[in-house]
This record gives structure tokens, sequence and C-alpha cells, in this order.
């Protein structure tokens, strides 16, 4: 019993790393440039290390030191956790552009006519070859990090599986792995949790002093302490990493025993291999299955990884906020879900055609509650220059009002104008005048050319003017948690058809190559798949030394249809 919870525990620290980086993953895509294509990659590349290596441990199962081997892979998971986080202790702290000269740049970025080098030094600070290498650096660091996690994670979940199932009783052993298995469903769910509390914290919380944040964890420039998260996580793991090492080779079977199961069939002769394999794939209601759940999979692993970033665009949420609602909301609703399907599936002793149609009818309601989903939000605000050309109003002055300020392209502190629309930069809306508080933060911006009202120079307030979509956020999450909770009623029910439908002494090997058609074909691409389509509504890049970085403006609406 001890053996569990200290199983449990490591498999909730392990899964906390993986569901971290999930939740922090917009984050990171703003910190450092990244594309949705290439954050979607890291995120599914421990997936690689992971199924390079699967096969391996399943085959030497029985024959080494098992808890030592756990423990081992735990200290390796710990070290990637680690890892992740150097990137922030290896670069200058975070740079963006700033109306208010500070310590770090006497440059502001108001409009200033005639002032023609003032902002020489801003569009190009970041282009120096040191900044271009130090991004690869980054890059590379977080893949290795992310490898490592992947093949530290092998043995951690066949190994104890089986090790549980050799010398717990048989009445007992389903109640452990059903324990294990709800913790493998809540990990993640913590992960988005901690991603909302760390993520609350300006991310050089250790580099500078609370009163030189000139930001609001509201502005799109803000952001979060992504990598504090990735610290605590990693402690853990390492913690729950020590009792592995005294534990037996074998324990003595608790009692109430019958006969010795063991989980897998791989001790057998190795030729046996590719005939069981074609024997599998060749039996329908398997295949069918296994490409159906592929299928869910990918689905489930692209949203994971980018749900956050689709509410926090969509709905003018921060990334706290939009994690707090997927790791309280959404993540318990699909465990509900998995838990009724079990549920009815024992209740009613259901067979096999009656699982399937269980299945069916699931993904059919869940289809009906998500299809509405496609029309709850809103487009994109208006933005001067992007989303909105107006010259009905200016005649031609739309295109000159700003052209004496010497703008340059690349700066980047949204404001919203007195007429509703949002302006890139101070300098872009024309604005001369800064009014600041007491505190140092900016009030408003006043005699801005490009604003007009009633034949005046407008005013603007610092910040994006956001979506106005929030009135929709409450139905929008209502309805994508009920079709979660749906479809995961098909959860255990196909689990079944595939355990009933094959030969009994094939069970753990059909099991197996379940799962290593999932993450090859689910889990991997899934990520990489859904930002790419999110790259291509993408409306207006950062530049970064000439390459495209992270995205400032997405189509809402085409983000939302993809």
């Amino acid at each position: 019993q001890f053996f569990v919870f200290c199983h449990g525990l490591l498999q909730l620290s392990q899964l906390l790393v993986s569901g971290y980086l999930k939740s922090s993953i917009s984050t990171i895509e703003k910190r450092y440039g990244l594309s949705s294509q290439t954050s979607g990659l890291l995120a599914s590349f421990n997936e690689v290390g992971n199924t390079l290596l699967i096969v391996f441990v399943s085959y030497f199962g029985s024959r080494v030191h098992r808890p030592r081997f756990i423990g081992c892979g735990a200290i390796l998971v710990s070290l990637a956790g680690f890892l992740m986080s150097l990137p922030h202790f290896i670069t200058g702290p975070y740079e963006y552009d700033r109306s208010i000269a500070s310590m770090f740049s006497n440059t502001t970025d108001l409009c200033q006519p005639g002032v023609l080098g003032s902002w020489g030094n801003l569009s190009n600070a970041g282009c120096t070859p040191h900044a271009a290498r130090e991004n690869h650096e980054v890059l590379l660091v977080m893949f290795i990090a992310q490898a490592l996690l992947g093949i530290g994670g092998v043995p951690i979940q066949p190994f104890g599986i089986s090790y549980i199932d050799d010398f717990a009783s048989e009445r007992n052993s389903p109640l452990y792995l059903g324990i294990l298995f709800s913790v493998t469903v809540i990990g993640p769910g913590v992960g988005f949790m901690l991603g909302s509390a760390m993520l609350s914290f300006y991310v050089d919380i250790d580099k500078v002093t609370g009163d030189e944040v000139q930001l609001t964890n509201k502005d799109p420039r803000w952001v979060g302490a992504w990598w504090l998260g990735f610290l605590v996580a990693a402690s853990l793991v390492a913690l729950s990493a020590v009792p592995y090492f005294f534990f037996p080779r074998k324990m003595p079977k608790e009692v109430g025993a019958v006969l010795q199961i063991t989980l897998l069939a791989l001790h057998t002769n190795p030729s046996y291999f590719p005939l069981v394999l074609l024997r599998n794939l060749r039996h329908p209601v398997y295949l069918l299955v296994v490409l159906a759940q592929v299928n869910l999979s990918a689905m489930v692993a692209g949203l994971a990884t980018f749900m956050g970033k689709f509410l926090e665009r969509q709905f003018s949420l921060t990334a706290s906020l939009a994690n707090m609602i997927i790791g309280a909301v959404n993540i318990p609703g699909a465990m509900v879900g998995i838990i009724v399907g079990g549920a009815i599936l024992k209740r009613f002793q259901m067979s096999l055609r009656q699982c399937s149609a269980m299945c069916v009818l699931g993904m059919f309601l869940c289809l009906l509650m998500a299809f509405p989903l496609l029309f709850l939000g809103c487009p994109t605000q208006n933005v001067a220059g992007i989303t909105y050309r107006d010259s009905s109003e200016f005649g031609h002055h739309a295109l000159e009002c700003n052209l004496q300020c010497n703008c340059p392209e690349k700066a980047y502190n949204p404001i919203c104008g007195s007429n509703a629309i949002e302006y890139i930069s101070p300098c872009s809306a024309g604005c001369r005048v800064i009014n600041i508080d007491a505190d140092n933060s900016v009030l408003n911006y006043t005699n801005c050319s490009c604003i007009s009202e009633n034949g005046l120079a407008g005013f603007a307030k610092p910040g994006t003017c956001g979506t106005g979509c929030f009135h929709l956020f409450l139905p929008f999450v209502v309805l994508s948690c009920l079709a979660g909770i749906l479809a995961s009623t098909s959860h255990t029910p196909s689990f079944m058809l595939i355990l009933r439908s094959i030969q009994p002494e094939d069970k753990s090997f059909a099991v197996g190559i379940q799962f290593m058609l999932l993450r090859v074909l689910a889990w991997m691409p899934g990520p990489v798949l859904y930002g790419s389509a999110i790259d291509t509504t993408c409306i207006l890049w950062e530049k970064k030394c000439d390459r495209k970085a992270a995205c400032r403006y997405y189509d809402n609406n085409l983000f939302r249809q993809r």
C-alpha cells in the first residue's frame, strides 16, 4: 500500500511537469517569440523519447529491479523539469516597448515629430548575433528537456503497474490500479491550476523590483513567471523519487491471492511478435476502435495544448484565468465523464454491441453540444491598419495622421482610443502627450492626431480594447464542458471493445500496440497540426531580426472555426 501511495504521488508530480508546460505554452511563445507550430512541436516532443524506448522497457520488464528503474526514471524527469526553467536564468530580462523611459532604455514610443534617431535603438536592439544565438540556445535546451522528460517517464507507468499487479492480491489489484488511473486524470488538472497561480507573478520577479514593473497582468505584453512552476514540479518529482531506491526487487504477495498474473505477455518467444501484431491489426473491431481513439486523442492533444491560448484571445482573458477554467472545469468534467461511462457499463453489464452503441451515442451528443461553439465568439477588435482601415472619416488624412511621427514598425504597446479603435502603439495613433499617475503608471495618452472626435484630437487609454466578448464566455465554458463529459463517457466502453474482442493471451500486447499507435498517430502530431492551423490565422506577426516570431493578432473568427 505504501508503494501504491508513492506511485500515485510520483505519477501526479510527473504529470504536473507536462501539464504545467501546456498551461504556460502561450506565455513561453510570447517570451521567446515562438510560432504556435514550434510550441506545438515542443509540447509533444516528450512523446518522441517515450515512444523510442517503451518497447524495450515492456520487453525487459520482468528481468530488472523495477523500483530502482522507476527511481532513476523519476530523477531524469526531475532533471528535465529543472532544465525547462533554465532559459529564464541564461537570458536577460524580458524587454518590451514602453512609453516611460526607464533604467533599461531612454526611448519612448510617443509621437515625436522631427526626431528621426530616437527610434533606432528600439527597433534593432534585439538584433545582435548574440541575441539570435541566445534564442537558438533557449529552444535547444527546451527540446532536450522535453526529450529527457519522455525518456524518464518510460519506466514509471509500465513498471509501476506490473509491480503492483504482481504483488497485490487479485481482490485489491483493480482498486489500486483504479486509484493510479484517477491520479493520471487529475494530474494535468493540477498542472493547469499551478499554471494559473504562477502566471499571475511577473516573469522577472527575481530580476527587477516590483515598482519597476509597469505592466499589469491584463496587458497584452504581460509575461508571467512561467519558469517558477517547473521548479516547483521538478522538486516534487525529485522528492517522490527517493523511496523507490529502498523498495525490494520482490515483495511477498498480498494475502488472498489465487494465482499470479503477469502483466506483460512479452516474456514469451520474441519471434512471436510479428505474428501477434498482424493478427491484431487484421482484426476489424480492434483496428476500427483504435482508429476512433486516435482521432479523439489527436483532438484532445491539440486542445489541451492550445485551449488556454484560444480562451485568452477569444474572450480577452488573462493566462491565469484561462488556466484556472481548464484546470477547474474542463479536466474535472472529462474525469466525471470517464467515471460515469464506467459506472453505466458496470451497472448494465453491456454486450460488445451495446458498448459500441454507447460510444456512438456519446460522440454524437458531444458533436451536438460542440456545434454551437463554432459561433460562440466575436471577431478581432478594430485595430488601426490591421483589421480596420477607415478612409471615409478622414479622407486621405488617415494615412498621414502619424507620418511625421517616424514610428518604427516594430513597436508594440497597444492602446485603446476614445473612438474604441485599438492602435499598436501610442506613436501609431499620433499621441504626443502622456499623463502619468503618482506611482509611475500610465493614466492616458492625449493630443492624438489619429483619434479625432468632433474635430478635436482624441485621447487613449493604455492596454488593448479587448474583443468585447465576455458575455459569451460562460455559455462557451458550459457547452465545452458538457461536450467533454459526453465524449469521455466513451472512454471505458471503447477499452472494453478492445479487451473483449481479442484473444485473451494477446491482451497485454494489444494494449501495448494501442498505446503505441495513439502516441505516434495522435499525441505527437496533434499539437503540431493544431499549432500550424492556428498560425494560418495570424494577421500580424512580431518580427525579430527579420524572422517571424510570436503572433500579435489573430483573426479570431478564423482561429475559432479552424
